[in-house]
């Protein structure tokens, strides 16, 4: 796959990308649901739909940056996979490229055939930026890469969903970003998996306006309760980037 490379998060990573239109490719709903992803040092984490693997090398950077000096045991390496194999020849380039080939993993592989892969309960944590809207939905992408990433021309939500679901320990995590149109599904569809939501933050393009995206944390297995944060605004009142934006673009705020 051609593409261009790009740096992000300040510098902190250098990304292969597909050129625009030619797939996904990185932007703010990435680096977001990275920030908002949480996880132990030695939980077991992968990734679903990994593109070219940026929220991937983001949380590996990320988790290395917090593991002290007199505390660097082996942690188990962050897995990737998509079903489009010319991206995770980008992700692995990327990985190299960042000196990161040893804290990530990332195979070419079907979310809908996860048994074939892994076992029940093989994670701590699960996270996805799942395509926008599901075929015939929305208009087809340009390409088949933008097809699959955007219009879900190869997944439902629902099989994100069930995926999420076997392949997360009890009380594991599930990360994901989704449109904030399809939020009512989603919760509906988490319910019935028994992945309870747990944690949400609305996105908004600007105060006053509707909410773009929500970030979402769910649960297998757990209790009732979820918290509501504090809305993030993209741009305040004076048309600058918010804080809380900006927070999520420098690699070492958590």
């Amino acid at each position: 796959m051609t593409g261009d490379c790009c740096d992000i998060l300040y510098g902190a990573l250098k990304m292969r990308q597909p050129l625009e239109g030619g797939g996904p490719r990185v932007n703010v709903d990435t680096v977001l649901l990275a920030h908002f992803t949480r996880f132990p040092r030695q939980a077991r984490v992968v990734e679903m739909g990994c593109a070219q693997g940026a929220i991937s090398l983001i949380l590996a950077k990320r988790r290395l940056l917090r593991a002290s000096d007199a505390s660097r045991a082996p942690m188990p390496p962050i897995e990737g996979f998509d079903i489009q194999e010319p991206l995770i020849e980008l992700a692995n380039a990327n990985a190299a490229l960042n000196g990161l080939a040893g804290q990530v993993r990332f195979h070419a592989r079907d979310l809908r055939n996860v048994r074939a892969y892994y076992e029940a309960g093989s994670f701590d944590a699960v996270v996805m930026n799942p395509p926008y809207d599901e075929r015939g939905r929305s208009r087809p992408g340009p390409s088949d890469a933008m097809a699959a990433a955007m219009h879900g021309s190869e997944c439902s939500l629902r099989d994100v969903v069930a995926a999420a679901r076997y392949l997360l320990k009890n009380r594991g995590k599930f990360f994901l970003v989704i449109r904030a149109k399809r939020v009512g599904e989603l919760m509906s569809l988490l319910s019935d998996a028994n992945v309870r939501p747990k944690r949400m933050r609305a996105v908004h393009p600007k105060p006053g306006r509707e909410a773009s995206v929500a970030l979402f944390e769910a649960s297998r297995a757990s209790g009732e309760g979820m918290s509501i944060e504090p809305p993030l605004f993209i741009y305040g009142e004076d048309g600058e980037y918010t804080e809380d934006l900006l927070a999520a673009y420098r690699l070492g705020d958590t």
